[in-house]
């Protein structure tokens, strides 16, 4: 797997979202070569694994403002 560039890294949520979304369509929608479809396929991987782990950082957050409370 190819390690994140510094961009890519700062990217927000929603960017990396929209960025997962434009992957899911070419595979769903596209008929790209074999290797290309592989590449972009680890690509959305790697993003949906980021994502994952900042909603689950978004989750605890809110849970310990609730406590707070």
């Amino acid at each position: 797997m190819s390690s994140p560039t510094d961009k890519e890294q700062e990217d927000s949520f929603e960017e990396r979202l929209t960025k997962l979304e434009s992957i899911v369509n070419l595979l769903e929608n596209e008929t790209p070569p074999l290797e290309e479809a592989l590449n972009s396929y680890e690509k959305g991987v790697e993003i949906a694994k980021v994502c994952l782990k900042q909603l689950e950082q978004a989750e605890l957050r809110v849970r310990t403002i609730r406590l707070d409370d």
